[in-house]
Formats: C-alpha cells, sequence, structure tokens
C-alpha cells in the first residue's frame, strides 16, 4: 500500500500541488490508525524521554553527510556531480521552500513515520529481527522507483530504456539500504528523531549542495 501510494498518487497533479499538505494528512492518519491498532507512543519511537537520545544520535551520524556535501560542492573536480534539474530552477525563495517545508514536512516526517515508526513497529508484531527491517527497506526502496524515474527523466540521464531500468533498480536498491540504516538508527536511540536528523542531513544537504554548486 505504502510503495503504490507514493507511485501511483504521487503522480497525480493534486498531490504535486498540495504535496507537504497531502502527505502531513496521510502521516496523521497514518498514526491515527496505529494507535487505534494497538500501537504504542514506545512502539513508534515517540517516546519523549528518548528525544534528546534520538537528537544526539542522528546528529551523529548527520553530520560527516553534511561535511561530504559541502566538500563536494566546494571542490571543482566533484561539483558536477551535484547538478539537478530540479534544483536548478529554483530562485532563492523557492529553494527556502525547498528545504524549509516541502522536505522535511512532505518528505521526510511523513517517510519516517510510515517506515521507521508504523511500519516498523506493525512488522515486529509478525516478524522477527532481521527479517523486519528487510522486509521494511525493501518496501522504502520500491517506495522511490517513481521518483528515481522522474529524476532520471529530468536530469537527461540513463537515455536508453534498459540503461534507464538498471538505473532504477540500482537506486531502489540503495535505498533500501539507507532504509536499513534507518531503521538501525531507530532502534539504537529508541526515537525516531534519530532517522529523521539523518534524513533531513541527506535531502536538505543534496538540495543546499547542489545549489551551492551551480555556475
Amino acid at each position: 500500500m505504502l510503495a503504490g501510494y507514493n507511485n501511483l498518487a504521487g503522480a497525480r497533479p493534486w498531490h504535486r500541488r498540495c504535496y507537504p499538505a497531502v502527505n502531513a494528512l496521510a502521516a496523521s492518519v497514518t498514526l491515527a490508525a496505529a494507535a487505534a491498532s494497538g500501537l504504542t507512543p514506545a512502539d513508534l519511537g515517540l517516546r519523549r524521554d528518548r528525544l534528546r537520545a534520538g537528537l544526539s544520535c542522528g546528529s551523529a551520524a548527520a553530520t560527516p553527510v553534511l561535511a561530504a556535501f559541502a566538500l563536494t560542492a566546494l571542490t571543482p573536480v566533484t561539483r558536477p556531480m551535484l547538478n539537478d534539474q530540479r534544483i536548478a530552477g529554483l530562485d532563492r525563495r523557492q529553494l527556502a521552500y525547498h528545504v524549509l517545508v516541502r522536505i522535511p514536512v512532505g518528505t521526510v516526517v511523513w517517510e519516517e513515520i510510515a517506515f521507521r515508526g508504523v511500519l516498523q513497529a506493525a512488522l515486529r508484531r509478525v516478524l522477527a529481527e532481521p527479517a523486519a527491517t528487510v522486509v521494511g527497506s525493501a518496501v522504502f526502496g520500491l517506495w522511490h522507483i517513481r521518483p528515481t524515474a522522474e529524476a532520471l527523466a529530468v536530469n537527461e540521464l540513463a537515455a536508453s530504456r534498459g540503461r534507464r531500468i538498471t538505473a532504477v533498480v540500482a537506486v531502489a536498491a540503495g535505498t533500501a539500504g539507507a532504509g536499513a540504516l534507518l531503521s538501525v538508527l531507530r532502534e539504537r536511540s529508541g526515537s525516531l528523531a534519530a532517522p529523521v536528523v539523518l534524513h533531513l542531513a541527506v535531502n536538505c544537504g543534496a538540495a543546499l549542495a547542489s545549489a551551492l554548486a551551480r555556475p
């Protein structure tokens, strides 16, 4: 259901126009359904007494990521790696909206509630570790099929059909691996804040680094 939501509903014009609002509503509905099914704040990584540990763990993981983005953007030989036409077309106001609203609310909070929060807790009711993490991470990889295909098209990468399929599969597999890492952070810290911080660093850091690398 989650993979279908992002790959089908996410392609609709109304979803694109109202992306943060629609996904914030989806996150609220998902949390309400989780509570109705008996999942507790502890199950979902939302215990207040674990927030500080989550922020600390997430910050430790995010620091090298942000440093890597900054180094890539400031080094001439690696700067072209950050070229992203989705960011190149944004003015300063649009970029600010992108990194302060669209990514945090529409992408990161929604995805972390859905995957490392509700789905992870639900899977652990019926599966032992590491099976729950493997299944949840695989779904997270499938979730990114459509966005990856769109990014390839916008940036005119992988021109042939075979190359596009290979690239999408590779990115989905890499995203599944990233999902597993985010799940580990969630478990070790006991808080959803840890994967949220790292996820923010990756997505917002990539956007800001791409803007910084523009000629």
